[in-house]
């Protein structure tokens, strides 16, 4: 991303940078047009381009600012300055958005800009930055009645995100009633559509249902993709309150609707974040969950196998994997196991996919902010070019004022010095910041990684195990163990994407682990899960599948070589006031002995969970403050049985 600092450096070097056609313009204009018409040209311009080339829709806001010179129209470079603020916006780049909107207003203060800033602290869910910019609005006289709406309907959105649920009400009806006196039609739906949001989310479902039955009686008049985004969000409210036969009826409305619409472009609102991209093979889908949380499978596979046609059509992976999913779920729930069996192959193939599309996706990023990181460099190697020119030029000018004043000649050297020192500790940070977020934004990819790596892991090991029953001939116990396989795997899955989930959760993964693979060894092991009851676990977080690698050594290398039957212990203490220790022991044959067992080939390879499990928290603890602490020893002195000690740390 271009920033404020090569926007400035393109106002001291002029129009020089500017493009081929821009050149070409300002050649046509120079005499016939004003430099506001022009500047208005360069916003035109990007704005056309806002949408599909963002670094071209950039250098024109550039270029706008350029035509205005070094003593630039305020009011002109404001209006720039928000324009950069709308491409960013439009392409969620909140953070540089709110920076830019701020660098407007200082530029020149307006209503429309304060209400742009708002709006963005709310989409980046700064809540209380928001109420504190759209307060002193509500003192302002002669705010026109679209303002007014606005006004009142962001101060609802700050408001119900600080879960201040009677302001958001009172300021949303507020802005109904202005909307309803100057007929602002498209604002009285949305504004009784938040009232609901509201209500539902206080668990208010019987008024939050008499809003939403308003909104979807104003959205008749509007325009019908509006119409369809309401019916959706009504439909998921029914789905809410288990009214299925509602939401079904109309979900089917909101399908026939959507099919009559031509395809067009991302809306404004959608760009904006306001509303779900709907498409037909997700409302497919969501009927079918609707008839199967009836237990009506008869009706729901048709819609199945319609939403995964039809992502397939739009390339929607996500969707095709979701339905492909369901789909095999039905055919289990209806006793059709080959149908089953076979449909969740083609889901672990989507799956398959899915991965492989990922790390694409990873390694696109990657090579992005290589690019950004050496334009950077070079906006910062340009930068400091000017700025030692313009140092060259102070001190020559310096050197001709000592002549006539010895006296300002010396307070001239010390102001170069201390605005040379500013610009060194200016640069300095920007370099400091700028390194920093780029290591976060590698950790983050590597996380990424690694979370993709480890599930496949799990599900081939996973998998291995349902296939020792079938190689027994053990169906009854395959199809119970695959039961509850799914269940585990359904819960991995949902929190694959999360650096931390709840203590709880991952405990009752981790039970529910250790139960399937109790019931393939129940004569080498018993377990015990034991949870100090003075420790609060809903204040704790831990990664994700974090634990159970440790487990799973702890059963396949220790206890499962042992003679007799062991023990495997999971224990969950408090550890002072703001960590607590969780220790994983079994009384199994020991490290030393079970890595004497390995065949040659298991010696030359490592344990691949492990080693993202020790990579996974070496990069957490670098983002978090060394969170997590892992030891591993063994439990007795003679070497036998392993002991695992986790020190968590509360936020």
């Amino acid at each position: 991303m271009l920033s404020i600092r090569y926007i400035l450096f393109i106002l001291f070097v002029g129009c020089s940078t500017m493009n081929s056609w821009a050149q070409r313009e300002v050649g046509r204009s120079k005499m016939a047009k004003p430099q506001g018409n022009l500047h208005q040209v360069y916003l035109d311009s990007a704005n056309t381009f806002k949408q599909s080339n963002i670094e071209r829709s950039i250098d024109y806001i550039t270029n706008s600012i350029a035509v205005l010179g070094k003593q630039a129209d305020k009011k002109l470079l404001s209006e720039s300055l928000v324009a950069l603020g709308e491409v960013y916006r439009y392409h969620h780049q909140y953070d540089l958005a709110i920076t830019n909107y701020k660098d407007a207003l200082e530029a020149n203060k307006s209503t429309r800009t304060t209400l742009l800033l708002a709006e963005v602290f709310i989409l980046n869910k700064q809540y209380s930055e928001a109420e504190k910019e759209l307060s002193p609005l509500l003192k302002i006289e002669g705010l026109d009645a679209y303002q007014k709406v606005r006004l009142n309907e962001s101060l609802g959105d700050a408001y119900r995100g600080l879960g201040l649920i009677g302001k958001a009400v009172a300021f949303y009806e507020e802005g109904i009633l202005v909307a309803r006196k100057n007929q602002i039609t498209p604002k009285l739906a949305d504004l009784n559509s938040k009232i609901a949001d509201t209500y539902a989310q206080d668990d208010k479902l019987v008024e939050a249902g008499a809003y939403y039955n308003s909104s979807l009686k104003l959205t008749e008049d509007l325009e019908p993709k509006r119409a369809v985004q309401e019916k959706e969000k009504v439909a998921d409210f029914y789905n809410q309150k288990s009214q299925y036969g509602a939401e079904i009826e109309l979900r089917k409305k909101s399908l026939n609707e959507l099919k009559t619409l031509p395809k067009a472009g991302t809306t404004k609102r959608e760009a904006r974040g306001e509303f779900d991209s709907i498409t037909s093979q997700r409302i497919n889908y969501k009927i079918a969950n609707a008839y199967i949380a009836q237990d009506k499978y008869d009706e729901a596979i048709p819609y199945l196998k319609e939403s995964i046609v039809e992502a397939d059509f739009e390339n929607d992976l996500v969707v095709q994997k979701d339905a492909t999913r369901k789909l095999s779920e039905v055919f289990e729930y209806k006793g059709d196991y080959p149908k089953a069996f076979e449909t969740y192959r083609n889901y672990v193939s989507l799956v398959d996919t899915l991965y492989v599309r990922k790390e694409q996706e990873i390694s696109r990023a990657a090579r992005f902010n290589r690019e950004i990181s050496s334009k950077q460099n070079r906006i910062s190697g340009l930068e400091q070019e000017r700025e030692l020119s313009q140092s060259k030029y102070d001190l020559a000018l310096t050197e001709q004022q000592l002549i006539q004043e010895n006296n300002k000649r010396q307070k001239w050297i010390i102001y170069s010095l201390i605005f040379g020192m500013i610009l060194l500790g200016l640069a300095t940070f920007f370099f400091y910041r700028s390194n920093q977020q780029q290591k976060l934004a590698n950790n983050l990819l590597a996380l990424k990684s690694l979370r993709s790596q480890m599930n496949p892991h799990f599900i081939f090991n996973a998998l291995n195990s349902v296939n020792n029953f079938i190689a027994k001939n053990d169906e009854r116990s395959a199809n119970r163990f695959l039961s509850e396989f799914s269940t585990l795997m359904r819960s991995v899955l949902e929190n694959s994407e999360e650096d931390f989930i709840p203590l709880a959760k991952e405990l009752e993964q981790l039970e529910l682990y250790v139960k399937l693979e109790h019931s393939r060894f129940p004569d080498k092991f018993d377990y015990e899960l034991n949870i100090d009851k003075d420790i609060t676990i809903s204040s704790f977080e831990i990664p994700p599948m974090l634990l159970q690698p440790y487990i799973e050594n702890a059963i396949w290398h220790g206890l499962r070589y042992k003679e007799e039957k062991g023990l495997l212990r999971v224990e969950v203490t408090p550890r002072g006031t703001k960590s607590i220790a969780i220790t994983i022991t079994d009384d199994g044959i020991g490290r030393k002995k079970s890595a004497q067992l390995k065949t040659q080939n298991q010696k030359k390879q490592k344990s691949k969970g492990m080693g993202n499990i020790q990579k996974r928290i070496a990069i957490l603890n670098n983002m978090y403050k060394n969170k997590v602490d892992v030891t591993i020893s063994d439990l007795c002195s003679d070497g036998t049985g392993t002991k695992v000690l986790f020190i968590l740390q509360k936020d």
